[in-house]
């Protein structure tokens, strides 16, 4: 009897999920690189835009888009995962779906700048409003609920300074409500966290990000039920077009094969330089969601299973920072995360630049914060390297 890939361990999942392979045998999957597809008759076309199984367009499926939306679901835990061109083109589409003109959406206050200048400047031209609430704060989530409350967004931890928010009891919430929780999952990883198994509707994620883990393609996805993902976003995902590549999709593939290596080890060396940055005089704050003194340290016994390698720390003021960042000799500055490369960034000046100054200092971001997202080199170079800079600083 053919094995359940469901029963499957995560390490199995990973390497092994979604695989269809050709009549060709192949053992690394198959890149498909085509626009379209052809029917051995009027009437078989007939009967696949009717329904039945099978693929029609690049822009509605691929065969190398299908494995990797299956292997990322196994992962998850979700029955059904549509991928997108870009993580935005997910958390846009997300709230898309879900949405009417008069709705009102409840959100974490700390949010992606991009994700934020949706809800701000982007929704409110289709008549939805959106009310900003501090993540942890369960009451604050309570409170703001409306009789139009269609959707909760919160991202968890948070970017940029890894504030997290008790996904169960806000899902809770939004049930009661009769609304949706969707939840940006980015910096745990499905790795550490299953918003699903917590309560959360839907599920979003950057695969820019962890899951390509290596600085190459762009790439999101959208799980779920698999009644919510059709009944929310399959029209919508077909008839817009955020669609991913295909050469995309099979990058991405390779990278969920290594993601929890990866990510185990990354994690595993951001302690460390967590707990260097935290003794070293010039810090003047570390958050870290490894670390007993993160402010939220009960919600991730609770929700969360490892700490990721993101690491947000205060270094007093712009110039500080910048010095920092300009004393690195091995870690990069950019703004990306998940890398295999560690990567540092000030984000009151790239990834959070288009908030107004006092929508940054609501989340507490200062212009003295760093962001780092650690790689996979070596933790005693990495560790010489940021004390370097913070020496420096």
């Amino acid at each position: 009897m053919a094995e359940d890939p469901r029963d499957w361990e995560i390490e199995t999942r990973a390497v092994r999920g979604g695989i269809a392979r050709s009549p060709y045998g192949e053992i690394s999957e198959a890149l498909f690189l085509t626009q379209g597809f052809a029917y051995p008759s009027a009437e078989a076309a007939d009967r696949r835009f009717g329904g039945e199984p099978g693929f029609i367009y690049q822009r509605f499926g691929n065969p190398t888009t299908a494995m990797f939306e299956e292997r990322l679901a196994l992962i998850e835990g979700a029955e059904m995962c549509r991928a997108t061109a870009s993580g935005m083109a997910a958390v846009h589409a997300s709230l898309i779906g879900l949405l009417r003109a008069g709705d009102h959406v409840i959100a974490g206050r700390a949010l992606f700048g991009s994700s934020r200048w949706i809800l701000t400047n982007l929704l409110p031209r289709f008549g939805v409003e959106t009310t900003y609430v501090d993540g942890p704060d369960v009451d604050a989530w309570r409170v703001a609920v409306r009789p139009n409350t269609k959707v909760l967004l919160v991202e968890s931890p948070a970017n940029p300074l890894l504030e997290v928010a008790p996904i169960g009891a806000v899902a809770e919430i939004a049930r009661a409500a009769g609304a949706k929780l969707i939840v940006d999952n980015v910096f745990a990883t499905p790795i550490f966290q299953k918003p699903l198994a917590l309560g959360a509707d839907v599920v979003v994620y950057s695969a820019t990000k962890h899951i390509d883990g290596q600085g190459r393609v762009l790439g999101g996805a959208i799980l779920g039920s698999e009644k919510v993902i059709r009944e929310a976003y399959r029209d919508i995902l077909r008839h817009t077009g955020p669609a991913m590549s295909p050469f995309n999709a099979w990058l991405l593939l390779k990278g969920l094969e290594t993601l929890e290596l990866r990510v185990l080890r990354q994690t595993q060396t951001a302690a460390r330089i967590a707990d260097l940055i935290a003794e070293h005089p010039k810090s003047k704050r570390v958050i870290y969601p490894g670390r007993k003194d993160h402010p939220q340290a009960a919600i991730i016994a609770n929700q969360m299973t490892g700490g990721g390698n993101l690491i947000a720390f205060d270094l007093g003021d712009r110039a500080a920072a910048w010095r920092f960042l300009d004393t690195l000799q091995i870690v990069d500055i950019s703004n990306n995360l998940g890398d295999a490369k560690s990567i540092a960034t000030h984000p009151s000046t790239t990834t959070h630049r288009s908030m107004p100054e006092a929508e940054r200092l609501e989340i507490g971001l200062t212009e003295g914060w760093v962001r780092m997202s650690v790689g996979l080199e070596g933790a005693n170079d990495l560790s010489r390297d940021v004390s370097r800079a913070l020496d420096a600083a």
